[in-house]
């Protein structure tokens, strides 16, 4: 069973502003979702609230300690990472958590791959990661796009693979 975190960040460690992600490349955005298709997803609360609706193609689950927080009806809702992992492993060998920062943190001490998606730019924001120690890791860069005329800012995606 395979524990996997992927996320886009800016220079600065920036995810998310106003609730929202803080650029659009469509291109890494279909990385995204080549990445993650046909695979449990897991998300926190806050990252399920910036769009309130499930990824097709993907089993979408919600973490969120209310037991009675709404969702839409094809998305699973667990009180805590651990919970969501057991009930997504049931159904994958590869799941993949896609934030909040929070999550990101908890997964990390449990992930065998992070696909990092580094955008060339410092954004300014409120949801910020802490920088992730990947000592001990293999790090491959999959990935290199330029800033044109559909993307703001250039970007490379970064697989790490545990060792």
């Amino acid at each position: 069973m395979s524990v996997s975190i992927i996320f886009a960040r800016s220079t600065n460690y920036c995810i998310g502003k106003d609730g929202q992600i803080p650029w659009h490349l469509p291109d890494e955005f279909a990385h995204f979702k080549r990445t993650t298709l046909g695979k449990p997803i897991i998300m926190g609360r806050k990252t399920y609230e910036d769009h309130q609706s499930a990824l097709p193609g993907r089993r979408n689950i919600v973490i969120s300690r209310q037991a009675n927080y709404q969702v839409v009806d094809s998305i699973e809702l667990q009180p805590s990472l651990d919970k969501a992992l057991e009930s997504a492993h049931k159904s994958s060998d590869e799941v993949f958590v896609i934030g909040g920062v929070h999550f990101f943190v908890e997964a990390f001490k449990k992930a065998s791959l992070v696909y990092e998606t580094i955008v060339e730019a410092d954004i300014e924001g409120e949801a910020i990661l802490p920088v992730f120690d990947f000592n001990g890791w293999e790090s491959q860069v999959i990935e290199r796009h330029k800033k044109d005329e559909k993307h703001a800012y250039a970007y490379r995606v970064i697989k790490h693979m545990r060792l």
